[in-house]
């Protein structure tokens, strides 16, 4: 079993005919099989992916024609919130943004229109989804994970692709991945996660991937500690990252006190999670 995405997914691309659009949707397709649409204005009434996929010039006929319930977004920053708000305006079930950069003020709207309706989107600034044996949503490369029952979720794309592939070598699998973004503000929050991983009965083992920025890490220790029965370890990125200064994603940056990585693994000691320093130790200690 898996959190989000399963092999039941349908799959829309919205930006589908971009470089990046195309190309992810093809090793999506490759991997599972389930891309059944692609979205791009004045493209409608084009095929890709070897004429097997239809391109629509909205998401709403996207869905009415091939019933797609989750959309992947690869446009541009500028875009990326109109993109978003297409697809909760056609009550998609789940959104996957990979693009970056989404202004503040625009999330907040995006937000507050999610609290209104059923739909739930995973990033801006996302790698994305994937439930190993089952589908993709994103850039996750699938070669690095084997199906199993450890749930990843993280806020980095390149320590998650790191901590992933260190559980294959060890021959440790994986139930989801979730990348859930590295903008200051996101769709899904790592609580969210946590929730549906403590739910999910074939989900035995947690590992959270933190980096400094916004207080994320802290709300997740307090919900781990009130909430959570099954073990849960974490990796967090950026303890010499000095104060004021934004290191790599745009949530990435420490305020004073606030979102320090000192502060995280501290609070996340306290809630009785094992904290780890490299990738392959949180392998090693899964694995016993």
């Amino acid at each position: 079993m898996s959190i989000l995405l399963n092999e039941e997914a349908r799959i829309l691309v919205q930006g589908i005919t971009g470089r990046e659009g195309l190309y992810h949707s093809q090793r999506m397709h490759a991997y599972a099989k389930n891309v059944v649409a692609g979205t791009s204005p004045g493209h409608g009434g084009e095929w890709v992916l070897g004429d097997k996929v239809p391109v629509f010039d909205t998401v709403q006929d996207a869905k009415d024609s091939t019933q797609a319930d989750t959309s992947v977004i690869f446009v541009p920053a500028f875009a990326a919130a109109d993109a978003i708000l297409e697809s909760i305006q056609a009550e998609m079930r789940l959104i996957v943004c990979i693009s970056e950069g989404i202004p503040i003020k625009d999330m907040l709207k995006i937000r507050t229109l999610l609290e209104q309706s059923e739909t739930r989107l995973i990033g801006p600034n996302s790698p994305g989804i994937l439930s190993p044996g089952k589908a993709k949503a994103g850039i996750i490369p699938d070669s690095i994970a084997i199906p199993g029952r450890v749930g990843v979720v993280s806020r980095s794309g390149t320590l998650t692709y790191e901590v992933v592939q260190a559980l294959k070598s060890a021959g440790v699998g994986v139930s989801t991945c979730v990348g859930i973004g590295g903008d200051p503000i996101v769709g899904t929050s790592f609580v969210e996660c946590l929730d549906m991983f403590e739910s999910d009965p074939h989900t035995d083992q947690i590992i959270l991937i933190g980096e400094i920025g916004g207080n994320e890490e802290e709300l997740a220790a307090e919900f781990i500690m009130n909430q959570v029965t099954k073990p849960v370890y974490a990796y967090i990125a950026g303890r010499t990252a000095p104060e004021n200064r934004r290191m790599g994603h745009a949530g990435a940056i420490i305020e004073g006190s606030t979102g320090s990585a000192r502060s995280k693994v501290e609070t996340l000691l306290r809630a009785g999670v094992q904290l780890f320093s490299y990738p392959e130790e949180i392998a090693e200690i899964i694995r016993i």
